[in-house]
């Protein structure tokens, strides 16, 4: 008589989960896929119609946001884009400020025809300060643009009689009226700066989109990501630099410019010190570097939050508690604002190109290599 042993049964084992797909692919060149692309610019523009209609001092900030986003710009280029850290940004800012400054109160030039002489100035000095980056980089280059951005208001203090020195320079507000052609009243100021500052960092962001796509752009993302090869690749490093930081000195030039018609009062040891600096850093890795829009939301970022934290609480309170949420941004975005943003938009929403064409990326900005901050 045999006996036979029943085998137990196998575990059930639970069928794989098949992975999440998009919820929702769009076909590039469909008519979907170009109101999806044309949907951004309108609801932007509809959000600075919008922001028109608010309240003075409303406007006032958002005009604030405006400009700290074409500076913060600037400083993408160079940091973001490129990889050369920069903490003495605020002289670019400052140089801008203070030359539309000087031109409208020593010279009576009209405060839009500045902007123009602002930006070559601060691309000259870019262009100065990015020189010691083709021997140096990295901590001894910050240290460099941080001795650059020390020295500025104790130079503003040297030139009393052009700059004001350490009492400052006043600018007449009938000097920065809305001109005639707007129909804007002088009580209407803020609303003509609102408007100025809007159209200045609609044109910076189309440049700088065209310009990191274009081939000194990709020479930059070269160079931020591995020099050797770089320039081993034909790549000229010493062009790329200073061109990077001359461009980068340029596009915040402009925005210290706007700041000068905004503000109408400047001070070397109130707007343009190295706090400026750290600002604009804050709000580049806040919003996201190297994302064409990342500047926009540092900019938010560093003009409200202070702001409703200060609204919560009171005293030094508010300064921890601003602390504390800056802190809890980097430690659940590490990648910025923005790049958050695009990653989650990329897992809802997937762009194919046409069948029989190569694909392409949904979002073809470059960015730079992302690094987890937790663990680090």
């Amino acid at each position: 008589m045999t006996t036979t042993s029943a085998k137990p049964p196998a575990p059930a084992v639970a069928p794989a989960k098949a992975p999440r797909g998009p919820l929702l692919t769009l076909v590039r060149g469909t008519p979907r896929h170009r109101a999806a692309v044309a949907a951004g610019p309108v609801l932007a523009l509809a959000a600075l119609y919008l922001g028109s209609g608010l309240e003075p001092f409303r406007v006032g900030q958002l005009t604030s946001v405006l400009i700290f986003a074409i500076a913060i710009s600037g400083l993408n280029l160079v940091t973001g884009y490129t990889g050369l850290l920069s903490i003495g940004h605020s002289a670019f800012f400052g140089l801008g400020a203070y030359t539309t400054g000087v031109m409208i109160v020593s010279y009576q030039v009209e405060p839009l025809l500045t902007l123009p002489v602002a930006a070559v100035l601060c691309f000259v000095l870019g262009f100065i300060v990015g020189l010691p980056a083709l021997r140096i980089r990295g901590l001894y280059l910050a240290l460099v643009t941080l001795a650059v951005g020390v020295a500025f208001p104790e130079l503003v203090k040297r030139f009393t009689d052009l700059t004001g020195g350490a009492a400052g320079l006043v600018i007449r507000s009938r000097q920065l009226a809305p001109p005639q052609w707007t129909g804007l009243g002088a009580g209407q100021r803020y609303l003509w700066l609102y408007w100025v500052s809007a159209v200045v960092l609609i044109l910076v962001i189309v440049l700088l989109r065209n310009l990191t796509r274009s081939r000194l752009g990709m020479a930059m993302l070269a160079v931020r990501d591995n020099e050797l090869s770089a320039a081993s690749s034909g790549v000229h490093i010493a062009s790329v630099k200073t061109l990077a930081f001359g461009l980068s000195g340029a596009v915040t030039g402009l925005a210290g410019g706007l700041f000068a018609m905004y503000v109408g009062a400047l001070s070397p040891d109130g707007s343009f010190t190295l706090l400026k600096s750290i600002e604009l850093i804050t709000g580049l890795f806040l919003g996201g570097a190297a994302t064409l829009y990342g500047p926009v939301a540092g900019a938010l970022a560093v003009v409200f939050l202070p702001y409703f934290t200060a609204d919560l609480v009171s005293g030094h309170v508010s300064g921890i508690l601003f602390g504390a949420v800056l802190i809890a941004i980097v430690f659940l975005m590490p990648e910025g604002i923005v790049g958050r943003l695009g990653a989650t938009a990329r897992r809802l929403v997937r762009v194919e190109s046409r069948p029989g064409t190569p694909d392409l990326p949904s979002d073809p900005t470059p960015r730079a290599p992302q690094g987890d901050a937790r663990k680090k």
